[in-house]
C-alpha cells in the first residue's frame, strides 16, 4: 500500500496522502464509530505502535476526501468476537475459528 500519492502531473497542489491511505483511516473510523478528529488519534497511535514514522491526514483532509471514496466493509452477523487483522496488504475481518485455524492449525473433531 502506498501511503503517500504519486505526483499525477496536474496543475494544482497535488494531493499528499493516496486513496488507500485515507480508505484506511475511513475504515478504522466506521468499524469503531469514531468522529473524525479521534479517527486520525488512532491511526497516529497505530502508525506509532508498528514502528512507522509516517504522517497521519488531519481532520480536514479526511472530512474533504471522504466525501470522494466510499467505505464498504462487508457485513458479519456473529454473536463470537471478530478479529480484524490490520497488515501490510490490507485489512481481514476473521471470524473467531478462522483466525484460530491459521494460527494454530486446524483441530480434529472432538470424539
Amino acid at each position: 500500500m502506498a501511503w503517500h500519492a504519486p505526483h499525477e502531473g496536474r496543475a494544482g497542489r497535488p494531493p499528499v496522502f493516496s486513496s488507500a491511505a485515507i480508505q484506511f483511516c475511513l475504515s478504522i473510523k466506521v468499524l469503531f464509530k469514531l468522529p473524525l478528529r479521534q479517527t486520525a488519534g488512532m491511526v497516529a497511535s497505530l502508525l506509532r505502535l508498528a514502528g512507522l514514522d509516517w504522517p497521519v491526514p488531519d481532520y480536514s483532509t479526511l472530512c474533504r476526501r471522504q466525501k470522494t471514496l466510499k467505505v464498504q466493509i462487508p457485513y458479519r452477523c456473529a454473536n463470537g468476537p471478530l478479529n480484524l487483522l490490520v497488515d501490510s496488504i490490507g485489512i481481514k475481518f476473521l471470524g473467531d475459528g478462522e483466525w484460530q485455524a491459521r494460527k494454530h492449525g486446524v483441530q480434529g473433531r472432538r470424539q
